[in-house]
């Protein structure tokens, strides 16, 4: 799970990397309305720090956001405080609402383990969609696309803080397995220096497909996507 001390440099690597958040919550938000042109409320699935739920906001009446990290929430929280936030885990979180869009994504569906797993989480996501939604997938590499031993480098200023973060990805059967370390330097504080380590599925696209399925969705798979991952885009039939 993400910590505080990731969750405190989370968004300034991203910032500084030049993410553009509010341009993938555009393509995201066009990428539903093309099969449900009336959609008005999103679920945002592993939220994160919520970044790209504030720019749902700009695209749909209600947003609401579920995070299984407390410190990510609470960076979240302290973002959008007056948007719907929830703690859960994905694989069987339960609301008391449904809405017209469904979306997860930074390929955190990965964090599950297994086939089984993928199915719960595709499965619970389908639950919390009104008939007719739209499920927005970002997927990690499918096993034929990974560079094993894929090595990255960034060092980023932003807000009076340099942040360097070095990463080695490896293949582990199955998974990808990602030793990234990070330092940060201000003048106020000094250097410091933490690890996070993560570990993620290699599942073959096919498999999603079939999680997709069985979750009662009609899927399509989306080349490029938002990081060239793709997406996968399930509607919710009957």
């Amino acid at each position: 799970m993400y910590g505080a001390d990731l969750a405190d440099v989370y968004d300034a690597i991203y910032r500084g990397r030049g993410k553009d958040y509010r341009a993938e919550a555009a393509r995201v938000a066009e990428l539903i309305r093309q099969r449900r042109p009336d959609a008005a409320s999103l679920l945002d699935v592993a939220c994160g720090t919520g970044t790209h739920l504030a720019f749902f906001g700009e695209e749909f009446g209600h947003v609401a956001g579920l995070e299984l990290s407390a410190d990510m929430l609470a960076v979240a929280r302290d973002r959008l405080p007056d948007v719907e936030l929830h703690q859960g885990d994905m694989r069987d979180f339960r609301l008391d609402a449904t809405f017209d869009a469904v979306t997860c994504l930074f390929s955190s569906i990965a964090y599950m383990e297994t086939e089984d797993e993928l199915t719960a989480a595709l499965g619970r996501m389908a639950a919390h969609l009104s008939p007719g939604g739209v499920l927005i997938v970002e997927p990690w590499w499918f096993p034929e696309d990974f560079i094993d031993g894929y090595v990255a480098g960034h060092v980023v200023t932003v807000d009076g803080r340099t942040i360097a973060r070095v990463s080695r990805t490896v293949r582990d059967g199955g998974r990808s397995v990602m030793d990234a370390h990070y330092v940060v330097a201000s003048a106020d504080s000094g250097v410091r220096h933490f690890t996070v380590n993560h570990a993620n599925t290699l599942f073959p696209r096919k498999v999603y497909e079939a999680a997709f399925e069985r979750a009662g969705l009609e899927v399509d798979h989306l080349e490029g996507g938002l990081s060239g991952r793709g997406l996968f885009r399930g509607v919710r039939t009957g």
